[in-house]
């Protein structure tokens, strides 16, 4: 017993991350094409101008897919590269580069997995009040409702967000990320009610304008636990831990992963978020509350690392301080592979759709060697580590529908330009040439085998 014989295989990008062609074809500008040109935001002024140049190279990006075995391919559609200024009428050259992406991935037997938004919001829209103008879920609604009718033709799978707590956190409150802002408590409550609000109107947009049966969900990131021992006190912890917040800092709120999946699968925030920050916390109409929690066909899960905790002396977790040393990856995260297991199981218990890996992967330091190749062992290791914990939670009973590796292809790390390298293949940026590293023949053998040589 392993992954299911109709397991899917693949990986994902983000179309500012690989696509360049920022100022081609009618496409309008979007907040990181500004962000990008301030002073000290982006490392050594980077940005994602030209990055992977997949507007023009995708056929060859979609013959590597091919060849490595893969059966999907998620990427997010650039909103201001189909709608300029965020809504009105559509730029018929941005529809139309999708289009052939789309046509040319399904000719290679490739299906594709559609983001509607991986946080780069039309400028034209950041100009009226971005996710804090509180007509950005009708907006939202819109453009779910025009991507819908040109592409469900073809598309069978769409995403609405990719992780809003990296949208609203850190473009919000702490302004790493863009548009930059650090708003108060209350306007970053806002934020979150309206990427809520936008999350629903836009399944329920996706589904009311689609020419086929689809599956709709999300890809949500958060902070995931994993006990210190099989214990049943430990993975009780765990588990708790998961869903509760351990204070009423706002960062823990943007960071648990049942503020934003309670009330897009329950209608309703969890009682600690209540009771520790009511004051400010939107109250949802009951109208509201049906909006968010429309029904979704899987469950997705952005997953990177994780916190091991056990039961402290008065059985609430208590977090496992990691030793000195501690195996972390080139970005300087830890290497937690039982996360894959652990954390797919407490959720699949709590929210029941079948679970969906919709990133996972590592940053290395990885360069071309002298014989010509890319010799990326420790991401092999990490991939080999990952992926067992992950059939472990298949052979546990956990339906997992499949898994989507970050990432395709090197590409524009947001604030940390091309400092850091998340892909299967590496891509030169002075000549845009693509060499498989070692980890690109590993999943071509991963993915032959269904995951029987892990």
């Amino acid at each position: 017993m392993g992954f299911r014989k109709d397991f899917v295989w693949g990986s994902a990008t983000a179309s500012y991350q690989v696509e360049g062609a920022a100022y081609e074809d009618g496409k309008g500008l979007n907040i990181w094409d500004v962000f990008c040109q301030e002073p000290g935001k982006i490392y050594q002024g980077q940005n994602g101008d030209v990055s992977c140049d997949q507007y023009h190279l995708y056929k060859q990006d979609i013959a590597d897919m091919k060849e490595m075995g893969q059966k999907a391919y998620r990427f997010s559609l650039s909103w201001a590269r189909i709608l300029p200024d965020g809504e009105g009428e559509p730029n018929a050259a941005g529809l139309a580069y999708y289009d052939a992406l789309i046509d040319e991935l399904l000719r290679q037997g490739i299906e594709p997995y559609v983001t509607l938004y991986h946080w780069d919001l039309p400028y034209a829209l950041h100009q009226k009040g971005g996710w804090l103008n509180p007509d950005m879920p009708r907006i939202f609604e819109q453009y779910a409702a025009l991507v819908s009718r040109h592409f469900s033709d073809r598309v069978k799978y769409f995403f609405t967000l990719n992780e809003p707590q990296c949208a609203a956190g850190l473009g919000y409150y702490t302004g790493d990320h863009a548009p930059g802002l650090k708003v108060g408590k209350r306007d970053f409550f806002a934020v979150w009610r309206n990427l809520l609000l936008a999350h629903g109107l836009g399944v329920k947009a996706l589904r009311e304008n689609a020419k086929q049966p689809i599956q709709v969900g999300a890809a949500p990131c958060s902070a995931l636990y994993y006990p210190a021992s099989d214990r049943p006190e430990d993975i009780e912890a765990a588990r708790t831990a998961m869903f509760t917040l351990p204070s009423r800092d706002v960062n823990d709120f943007i960071w648990s992963i049942a503020s934003w999946c309670d009330p897009v699968f329950f209608g309703r925030f969890p009682q600690d978020a209540v009771d520790y920050f009511g004051d400010c916390l939107p109250q949802l109409t009951k109208e509201e509350a049906a909006i968010i929690a429309q029904p979704l066909d899987f469950y997705g899960q952005n997953m990177y690392n994780a916190v091991m905790v056990r039961a402290g002396k008065d059985g609430k977790p208590e977090r496992v301080e990691r030793y000195d040393g501690f195996p972390k990856t080139a970005i300087q995260w830890p290497v937690t592979p039982e996360c894959m297991y652990w954390a797919p199981k407490f959720l699949y218990e709590r929210y029941q759709k079948p679970f969906l890996i919709t990133e996972n992967g590592m940053s290395s330091h990885d360069w071309v060697a002298l014989d010509g190749k890319v010799h990326d062992s420790s991401r092999v290791d990490f991939m080999h580590r990952y992926l067992r914990e992950y059939r472990r939670a298949a052979e546990d009973g956990v339906d997992l529908m499949g898994y989507l590796a970050w990432s395709s292809l090197d590409n524009f790390e947001w604030a940390y330009g091309y400092s850091e390298r998340f892909g299967l293949i590496y891509v030169d940026y002075q000549t845009q040439k693509r060499t498989w590293k070692d980890s690109a023949y590993f999943y071509q053998e991963t993915i032959r085998a269904n995951g029987d040589n892990l």
